[in-house]
């Protein structure tokens, strides 16, 4: 790193061997000025392909943490829903330095519901690190974030990871990513890519498979040798917001890139909308990325990713340019939903008990908080003031958000999932989903009669190890609910994963759950005599000695229609003995339902109740005469 003592108020642009460009950046305090090369690289992979993982190496390995006085594994996993998960919902910009240049890293999640997340971070890159198991080999999401990569012409290093997975099987994973940029329709450049063999967990990566298995140093080396640089264009000022933060003291903060010019922060600026309406703007704060910290500066130029603080009304897909010269970037596409809830305000009989907030405007301002951020959601009235329509990607997108919700005090229940659709020359359309399930050999028959029933068609098969990989074109709406039947269909073994596709004309009636409830008919604790004696009605989803309420789902019937049950019922006590007739009950575990499964499972005519300590399902109507007057009406 070469440092100058001077004071220098402007940028210099200057030339360096090999015909690399090197910055001149300005520190806020003036004191020295860093020469820098840059490369901007994203890493993508499919969810649990080991992202974070990696990342957390790399930090660990570039002293960050040392420097920092952190430790901690899972960091760009910032929130505990993502740790324990073991999921990237929200994108994270970090930096490493390595041989004096800047090294950008750009971590994306990797399920298809945050993919219109990817899609636009993509744009701060320059190349990607794509990450695939070196067991698993590239999966639906992989296809999804590559064929974005590739057109938009960045150059790609390919990582086979978890080299240390007893059934690794690198040589054919390499020939099946070949085989994926070929359908992808890569150019000779793109085929032409680096290989790094690597194991995240262990903190190495290698080029051959025989070499030494040290640190990560060979991944760092093929970044800078393979990612080209910024070209530097000193132009009048063009920035496009790819990324969304928000603080409760500063409001919304934008992140990207710096395509054109540089970015000072005295300077006038316009902001272009994306209906095209040119608004004056101007700078509080002017922030790029330091290791894993934000580094306030003075001014950015052309090729780093930098954080804007106190640009009003600022959006995703808006341009931040010079005021005398104001000129568009192209649109970022932002994701239409496909799934919508309705999130209405908790009315059981334990409203309050659990929650910190529990009204209507609680849930309204908590709803309008997230749109701040969240661009792929919609929030709507539906003309009651007490629920609102909430649209989304998919079930975990919108689940993720409940969550979350129900972790900072608030109490709310949601209406059964509907999928969203259009209408394309006059015909109804819904959203296709590519879903594809990696089953035993065995269970492959069983699971295509499953989705076949849910309307989805196979259109691949093939062999994988002892697996058999199954892919197929399903309706949103038949998903709901299929995860369940497909694990108990595979003994516990099947692996599903889907994304969306595209939108087709309407497949016609699908089937949902086809068994009916037990309904609690009163309110009070479930005793075990009870449960015990009405274990041939079905399944329990509760225990012995939980409080229930009357209208609230306490377990499945064997049948197809609904029936109230009395859990509370207690054992007539008399002084008359028979031998053995005091045995101690045998009660079937009770079946414990995540929030996604639950909203899965559901019907119209009911509910998923959500407080900080307790997920329930319910009637929407609790009283059995309202009940049937509801379903009468239906008729």
């Amino acid at each position: 790193m070469f440092t100058i003592q001077a004071v220098i108020k402007n940028f210099c642009l200057l030339s360096a061997d090999k015909g690399h460009f090197l910055y001149v950046y300005l520190i806020k305090d003036y004191k020295q000025v860093n020469l820098k090369q840059i490369r901007n690289i994203a890493i993508i992979a499919h969810v649990d392909h080991g992202k974070t993982t990696l990342i957390d190496q790399l930090l660990q390995q570039s002293n960050i943490f040392r420097q920092n006085q952190v430790v901690q594994e899972q960091f760009l996993d910032s929130n505990d829903l993502e740790r324990e998960r073991g999921i990237t919902i929200l994108s994270k910009n970090i930096s490493i330095p390595f041989k004096d240049v800047k090294i950008n890293l750009i971590d994306t999640p990797g399920h298809s519901d945050f993919g219109g997340e990817v899609e636009r971070v993509l744009k701060m890159a320059d190349g990607v690190l794509l990450l695939v198991d070196s067991f698993e080999g590239p999966m639906p999401q992989t296809r999804f974030v590559l064929e974005k990569a590739l057109h938009l012409n960045l150059k790609p290093i390919i990582v086979i990871n978890k080299i240390d997975r007893a059934d690794n099987r690198p040589e054919e994973v390499l020939d099946e990513i070949y085989d994926l940029f070929i359908d992808l329709d890569a150019n000779e450049d793109q085929l032409d890519f680096p290989i790094i063999y690597a194991s995240g967990r262990d903190g190495w990566g290698i080029k051959e498979l025989s070499d030494e298995r040290k640190d990560l140093t060979p991944l760092l080396d093929s970044i800078i040798e393979n990612i080209p640089q910024p070209v530097f264009d000193d132009g009048p000022l063009q920035l496009q917001v790819t990324t969304l933060d928000y603080n409760d003291y500063v409001g919304r903060i934008g992140i990207g890139r710096i395509f054109r010019g540089t970015l000072k922060k005295g300077n006038p600026l316009s902001i272009i909308k994306r209906n095209g309406e040119i608004k004056k703007a101007s700078l509080k704060q002017l922030f790029i990325f330091e290791g894993i910290e934000r580094k306030e500066v003075e001014e950015v130029s052309s090729g780093d990713i930098c954080a804007l603080v106190g640009v009003e009304d600022i959006d995703i897909g808006d341009t931040i340019a010079d005021s005398e010269n104001p000129e568009p970037l192209p649109i970022i596409p932002i994701d239409e939903p496909t799934i919508s809830m309705n999130f209405t305000v908790n009315t059981s009989p334990f409203y309050g008990k659990e929650g910190k907030y529990v009204t209507s405007r609680h849930l309204y301002e908590r709803l309008q908080k997230e749109l701040q951020q969240n661009v792929a959601l919609q929030v709507q009235d539906t003309g009651s003031p007490d629920t609102f329509k909430v649209s989304g990607r998919g079930i975990l997108h919108l689940s993720i958000l409940i969550e979350n919700m129900r972790r900072e005090g608030y109490e709310l229940a949601i209406g059964a999932p509907k999928v969203i659709y259009k209408e394309i020359d006059g015909k109804k359309a819904e959203p296709i989903e590519i879903l594809v399930i990696d089953v035993p050999s065995e269970s492959a028959g069983k699971v295509i009669e499953l989705v076949g029933q849910k309307k989805g068609e196979m259109v691949n098969m093939e062999q994988k190890g002892s697996l058999t990989k199954l892919e197929f074109h399903i309706p949103s709406r038949g998903l709901m609910g299929l995860r369940n039947r497909v694990l108990n269909a595979t003994g516990g073994e099947g692996i599903m994963h889907h994304r969306f596709y595209q939108y087709e004309f309407f497949k016609g009636s699908i089937t949902q759950r086809q068994a009916g409830v037990l309904i609690s008919m009163h309110e009070g604790q479930a005793t075990a005599y009870a449960i015990n004696s009405l274990q041939d009605r079905g399944k329990f989803f509760i225990e012995p000695g939980d409080v229930v309420y009357r209208g609230q789902i306490v377990g499945e019937y064997n049948k197809d229609n609904d029936i109230e049950v009395h859990v509370q019922r207690g054992k007539k006590l008399t002084n008359m003995r028979a031998a053995g007739a005091d045995k101690a009950a045998k009660i079937a575990p009770s079946v414990k339902f995540t929030l996604e499964e639950c909203l899965e499972y559901i019907k119209d005519d009911e509910l998923v109740e959500v407080t900080p300590k307790s997920i329930r399902m319910r009637k929407l109507y609790l009283d059995p005469n309202e009940r049937k007057r509801f379903n009468n009406r239906k008729l």
